[in-house]
C-alpha cells in the first residue's frame, strides 16, 4: 500500500491510496466468500456453495464492487495510521482507479485532530482578581432576610410602593390578548421592578376592587420580538393590597437567623459566605480568562466537525430549556427576539470558542503529563452513583466504558485548569 497526503486545511487532509495485487488478493477472497453465501446453485444448499464453484456464477461486476469495498475498508484507517494522523470520523472515500486483480486507487478525505501549537502558558499575564465584599452586598442580604421575616396584612387603602398587591390582569395588543400577558391572583411587590416600566407605577394609588386599564409601551429592546416597542393595554383588577411590615434590622432580627447574639455576628457570617461565593465565582472567571488568553497565544485550528458537534449540543440545551417551558425551539428563539440566522451566528462563535478551549487544554494535559488515577475516577463514579441512586437509567449509564472515559477526561481537564491557575496566579 502506498499513501500520499495533501493538506486541504489546518484540520483536514486528503490521502491518495494505491493498492497493488498483493493488497487486493485477500480482499477478493473475502468478496468471494461473502457472495458465495448469498448464491443459489443447483445441487447445493444456499450458503453452502464452494467458493471455486461460486466464482463461475458470480457476475464479474458484483465481484469487482465487493473486492474494492473490502479493500478500502481494510486499508483506509491503516493509511491514516501510516502518516500518523487520526481521523475524527470515517473518511469520505472516492475510488478513482480500478484494474481488476492489479490495482485500486482511491482518495480519502477526513477531518483530523489538528496540530495545536501552544503559546507560553506559564506567562499568560492574567491577574487574579481581588475578592471583595462590599457594604452594598451585605445590605442587600440583610434586606432580603428582613423581607423573609416580613409580616403581610391586608389593608383597605390605596396601593403604595413597597406594598404587595394581588391582581388579575389581561394584556392586549391591537385589542387581542397576547401570549404570556394574562394571570390570575398574581402576587406583586410594588417597586420590585418585576414588570416592565410603567406597570407597577400604574397600580400605585388604586384601591382593592378597582378595575382599570394600563396603557403600556414595551421597551424597544424587549426580548419578545412581537412585543418590542409595542403599544399595549393591560386590563387590571386589583383584588387585595397587603401592607408589608419588615422587622427592624437589629440584634433581635439576627437572633432569629441562627446562633447569633448580635447584628455584628450576623454581618460577619454574611461577609464570610459572600466572600466564599465571590471567590468561587471569580475563580471560575479567572479560569475562563486564562484559557481565553492561552487560546489567543496559541495556534488552534477548529475542525468544522467539532464545531458542528458543539452547535448541536448548544441547540439541544436550548431545546430542553424550551420544552420545560412548553415551547418548541423556534418559539423559544422568537420569544427571545432571535431568528435562526442570528442564533446560528452567535452559536457558531460560542461553539468555536469551546472547541479551541478544549483542544488547548487537551494538548496542555499531554505536554505536562497531567492525568488522574483510576482510584480517583472510581471515587468520582461512586459519588455520582450515590447522587443518582434513584435513577436506574443514570446508574446504567455510569457502567458504560465510554461514560467512564468521559468522566476521566473531564477530571483531567479540571486538573489541567488547576495547573494553569497554580502556574499563573500571582
Amino acid at each position: 500500500m502506498k499513501v500520499k497526503s495533501k493538506k486541504v486545511s489546518d484540520s483536514r487532509i486528503e490521502l491518495t491510496v494505491t493498492l497493488d495485487a498483493a493488497d487486493l488478493k485477500p480482499a477478493k477472497a473475502q468478496a468471494l466468500e461473502k457472495l458465495a453465501k448469498e448464491l443459489s446453485v443447483e445441487g447445493f444448499r444456499k450458503g453452502k456453495v464452494p467458493v471455486d464453484v461460486a466464482q463461475k456464477f458470480i457476475p464479474e461486476n458484483d465481484l469487482n464492487a465487493e473486492t474494492v469495498d473490502f479493500a478500502v475498508r481494510a486499508t483506509v484507517i491503516e493509511a491514516f495510521k501510516q502518516i500518523e494522523k487520526s481521523p475524527l470520523v470515517l473518511p469520505n472515500v472516492t475510488v478513482t482507479k480500478y484494474v481488476p486483480n492489479e490495482i485500486v486507487e482511491y482518495t480519502a478525505v477526513a477531518d483530523i485532530i489538528p496540530e495545536v501549537k501552544l503559546g507560553d502558558y506559564k506567562k499568560l499575564g492574567v491577574k487574579y482578581p481581588d475578592v471583595k465584599v462590599t457594604e452594598a452586598e451585605i445590605k442587600d442580604v440583610l434586606n432580603n432576610i428582613a423581607s423573609s421575616f416580613a409580616e403581610k396584612k391586608a389593608v383597605k387603602k390605596a396601593a403604595a410602593m413597597g406594598d404587595e398587591v394581588i391582581i388579575d390582569f389581561v394584556g392586549k395588543k391591537n385589542g387581542e390578548p397576547f401570549k404570556g400577558g394574562t394571570a390570575k391572583d398574581y402576587h406583586l411587590t410594588l417597586g420590585s421592578k418585576t414588570f416592565i416600566p410603567g406597570f407597577e407605577e400604574g397600580i400605585v394609588g388604586h384601591e382593592p376592587g378597582d378595575k382599570f386599564d394600563l396603557k403600556i409601551t414595551f421597551p424597544k429592546d424587549y426580548g419578545v420580538k412581537d412585543l418590542a416597542g409595542a403599544k399595549t393595554v393591560f386590563e387590571v383588577l386589583l383584588k387585595q393590597v397587603n401592607e408589608v411590615k419588615k422587622p427592624k434590622i437589629d440584634d433581635e432580627m439576627a437572633k432569629k437567623c441562627g446562633p447569633f447574639k448580635t447584628l455584628d455576628e450576623l454581618k460577619k457570617d454574611i461577609t464570610k459566605n459572600l466572600k466564599a461565593q465571590n471567590e468561587h465565582k471569580l475563580g471560575d472567571k479567572y479560569k475562563d480568562d486564562l484559557v481565553n488568553a492561552l487560546v489567543k497565544k496559541s495556534t488552534v485550528p477548529a475542525p468544522e466537525i467539532l464545531i458542528d458537534d458543539q452547535m448541536r449540543a448548544i441547540r439541544d440545551d436550548i431545546s430542553r430549556n424550551a420544552a420545560s417551558q412548553g415551547m418548541e425551539f423556534d418559539e423559544f428563539l422568537e420569544k427571545n427576539g432571535e431568528t435562526k440566522e442570528s442564533w446560528e451566528k452567535e452559536a457558531r462563535k460560542i461553539a468555536e470558542a469551546r472547541v479551541k478551549a478544549s483542544l488547548v487544554l487537551q494538548n496542555l494535559a499531554i505536554k505536562e503529563k497531567i492525568t488522574v488515577s483510576d482510584d480517583l475516577v472510581a471515587a468520582k463514579i461512586a459519588e455520582l452513583k450515590d447522587v443518582y441512586k434513584k435513577s436506574p437509567d443514570a446508574l446504567k449509564q455510569l457502567k458504560d466504558p465510554n461514560v467512564k472515559m468521559d468522566i476521566k477526561n473531564r477530571m483531567i481537564i479540571e486538573a489541567t485548569l488547576d495547573y494553569l491557575v497554580k502556574t499563573n496566579k500571582k
